[in-house]
């Protein structure tokens, strides 16, 4: 008998209810994305993201639930952390009023896991799910995180590398601000240097030096941010030959992602784990996806990277995360939800 679950995604700018079957298959996947709410910022305001999920998280769920039509709801997953504070809180309410209504359980769920197993979710268009295989090495790059972690198995989560500053995704949108593209800027950034084509060039960012020994693996991006400010400075004042939007996006790039190829290929050597999945928003850039793709096959490695709608924050990887501690019977109580996560 198949088991139904719904899952509620809060945790930043992206309101999101998903309906998925034996967390694999999506029934329902309603999603309202605040960049438009944000742009004029250039950044996320938690407030303004808190109040848009709450006018919004009615309308998702009553369009998820109508999918459910006679069936018997079996859990509701909720992300509880990490995140906006006050947008995780619109989205666990929805779920306890939930859980009443229903009778079912919540199944609390860390926002970054579930990244990492959305592979398993069937994309119908793209590709069938794919295998978690224990050990594995999860590489995240987001707007907020970059960081490596080792899984041994489901809960047993061991961070091996993290953010010392900014994460990547941050580090890309303020470059596309202070070269005028629009936020957010990654996307931009992306399209300009698939633009710049192949550079014949110097790069005039130079490489960042971070993490050269094979047992570290943490990620540091202000230093490169810098270099860029310094280098548009020199532009200006005609102390450095003049380089192209396009191409100071291709230069950036090329940097940042010398730096998460080579941690994670240390990574990999170091702990002897040769699968590999990636996930996380930043992983929308198919540069990057080639670059590591690259990285791992020059260590014997193989890498899984969820299909592009999944790999940004959505509802279908909570339910399916829900749905492996369900199917394990690792419920929690309401209570002890509550209590846990601070939102009592």
């Amino acid at each position: 008998m198949s088991v139904l679950g719904l899952g509620i995604e809060s945790s930043c700018d992206e309101t999101g209810i998903s309906l998925v079957e034996d967390g694999v298959n999506i029934i329902a996947n309603p999603l309202f994305s605040q960049i438009e709410l944000h742009k004029q910022f250039k950044g996320v305001v938690p407030e303004n993201a808190s109040r848009a999920h709450l006018e919004k998280i009615p309308y998702l769920v009553k369009e998820a639930l109508e999918k459910l039509g006679d069936r018997k709801l079996d859990y509701i997953a909720v992300t509880v952390k990490p995140g906006l504070v006050g947008s995780l809180l619109v989205g666990f309410n929805t779920a306890l009023a939930l859980s009443r209504i229903y009778r079912v359980p919540i199944i609390p769920i860390h926002h970054l896991e579930a990244h990492l197993y959305a592979i398993q979710i069937e994309d119908k268009l793209t590709q069938k799910p794919g295998e978690v295989t224990y050990p594995f090495l999860g590489l995240l790059l987001s707007g907020g995180n970059s960081a490596l972690y080792k899984i041994t198995a489901l809960g047993e989560v061991q961070i091996i590398g993290d953010t010392l500053d900014d994460a990547c995704g941050e580090a890309l949108d303020k470059a596309a601000a202070r070269l005028g593209l629009p936020y957010p800027g990654g996307p931009y950034i992306e399209k300009a240097a698939k633009a710049a084509g192949q550079q014949s060039k110097k790069n005039p960012l130079p490489k960042i030096l971070k993490n050269q020994k094979s047992d570290e693996f943490n990620f540091s991006f202000s230093g490169l941010k810098t270099s860029l400010m310094y280098v548009l400075q020199k532009i200006e004042k005609g102390h450095l030959e003049k380089y192209s939007v396009e191409q100071l996006c291709y230069f950036y790039q090329e940097r940042a992602f010398e730096l998460i190829s080579r941690n994670l290929k240390n990574a990999i050597l170091h702990h002897g784990i040769k699968n590999v999945i990636a996930a996380g928003g930043v992983l929308a850039n198919s540069m990057l996806t080639e670059h590591l793709k690259t990285a791992v096959k020059e260590v014997g490695a193989e890498i899984q990277i969820p299909p592009l709608k999944l790999c940004t924050d959505n509802a279908a990887m909570i339910a399916s995360m829900g749905h492996l501690y369900f199917r394990e019977n690792r419920i929690e109580s309401i209570e002890k939800v509550t209590s846990d996560n601070g939102f009592s």
